[in-house]
């Protein structure tokens, strides 16, 4: 990330009303200085992978999600913050987990392969509860853990409006409210940051709410997705992903089984792109802007479209998704070269994005991968697992008790081909 990108600061005008979950938190933050520059290239290279080698799993976590009033929670997502020196994960207890890549005295990454496999590598950093089931989650893009006013991510979940969390301290900075026709807070299903960092855009039913983030409360402008003539996207907005091409569009997911593209600035709608058998849970841009891909709940299917060419699909790429309800994640390398994405087959799936055809495979778990982040510039990766398990454990079930690669996160370390990478010395520093 450019030294002007990540010099960005968050100032939050707070004031009681916007911050009524934490009251102690008096004094306001900076928000965001709006710039039109366009961020420089990132200075660290995604190295070339050997993908074909099975990749080693450094870290694993399993232990600290479960509690005895909770044996059955499980993982509902991982991602990478953006300066690559943690992630989080998302679980079905309504928390956020914070993991901190662990360094030892030489600087280098912590090996943990000796510990016990009944054990976790490490304990999370933060640990931060919300009050109802999380829709969906996301990073500032310009978080530095060397700038801690710029270490935030923003959540939403049912009946609550939009949290910013502080990821140093844990709590909450801040809160954006939308309301219904009866005053009362209705919840966003989908948010993201706009590629300046200024907004955010939240999408509700057949609607996107879009708030600056220099004003917490209630103050927001709407966009209704369908036309007059009842044209354009129907159903709940689920995800929302911009061009990191900085052409300004977005894409929107929507539950109605279609993804439509618009304009950031005045989000004018271009076009729908109908062909996905599933409510659509996940879209992501290529690295160069040209094409989309779009997956779907209970779709074995991961579509990948020509936005410059919309009326067919470029080619199809499957993972086994066909029973579960869970939302899957998929993800695309720094270099832009490959997909990978977990499935309810305990695998993650690595794609050729040139020809849509499947490279490789490694086995991650022994039940359904719902999340996989590629590392931002490492050659590593994270993934989650898990899903629903009706019934409840106790000591006449042994045979119903979770084993340690279920339910669970771990880290890879994928080979590149030179077999050498360098660490940057900002990561060394905790956020």
């Amino acid at each position: 990330m450019g030294e002007e990108a990540s010099e960005q600061l968050i100032r939050e005008s707070m004031d009681e009303d916007a911050v009524e979950q934490q009251p102690h938190l008096e004094t306001p933050t900076e928000a965001v200085e709006e710039t039109t520059e366009k961020p420089s290239e990132e200075p660290y290279p995604w190295p070339v992978i050997q993908y074909d080698v099975p990749p080693y799993r450094t870290y694993h976590f399993f232990n600290q999600f479960r509690t005895p009033s909770n044996p059955n929670n499980f993982l509902k997502g991982v991602k990478w913050s953006p300066d690559g020196s943690c992630f989080l994960t998302c679980s079905d207890d309504n928390t956020f987990c914070l993991f901190t890549l662990p360094y030892d005295e030489s600087g280098g990454l912590a090996d943990f392969s000796s510990s016990a496999a009944d054990t976790d590598s490490y304990a999370a950093s933060l640990v931060m509860s919300d009050g109802e089931s999380v829709y969906d989650y996301c990073w500032y893009p310009y978080m530095s853990s060397s700038s801690p006013e710029t270490c935030v991510f923003a959540s939403t979940t049912r009946d609550h409006p939009i949290h910013l969390w502080d990821a140093t301290t844990g709590q909450l900075r801040c809160t954006y409210r939308a309301y219904d026709a009866m005053d009362e807070i209705t919840a966003a299903f989908s948010i993201a940051f706009n590629p300046a960092g200024t907004k955010i855009f939240a999408g509700y039913n057949k609607s996107i709410r879009i708030f600056d983030i220099h004003r917490p409360g209630r103050d927001f402008t709407q966009h209704s997705t369908l036309q007059g003539n009842k044209e354009g996207q129907s159903g709940i907005i689920s995800s929302i992903a911009f061009c990191p091409s900085h052409s300004g569009l977005l894409a929107t997911g929507s539950y109605s089984q279609t993804t439509a593209i618009h304009r950031e600035d005045n989000m004018e709608l271009l076009y729908v792109l109908h062909g996905q058998e599933g409510g659509v849970t996940h879209v992501q841009f290529s690295k160069d802007g040209n094409y989309l891909y779009t997956g779907g709940r209970k779709d074995p299917y991961i579509l990948c479209w020509d936005i410059r060419k919309t009326v067919n699909i470029v080619y199809k790429m499957y993972r086994s998704s066909e029973t579960t309800n869970q939302r899957i994640y998929f993800d695309i390398e720094p270099r832009g070269q490959h997909l990978g994405s977990g499935g309810q087959d305990g695998s993650v799936h690595i794609y050729n994005l040139q020809t849509g055809e499947w490279v490789s495979s490694f086995r991650a778990a022994s039940d359904t991968v719902n999340g996989f982040s590629f590392h931002p510039f490492l050659p590593m990766a994270a993934s989650s697992s898990g899903h629903r398990r009706f019934g409840v454990l106790d000591d006449s079930q042994e045979d119903m008790l979770l084993a340690g690669d279920e339910n669970c996160v771990s880290v890879w370390s994928f080979y590149p081909e030179n077999g050498k990478f360098e660490l940057d010395e900002d990561l060394r520093q905790e956020p």
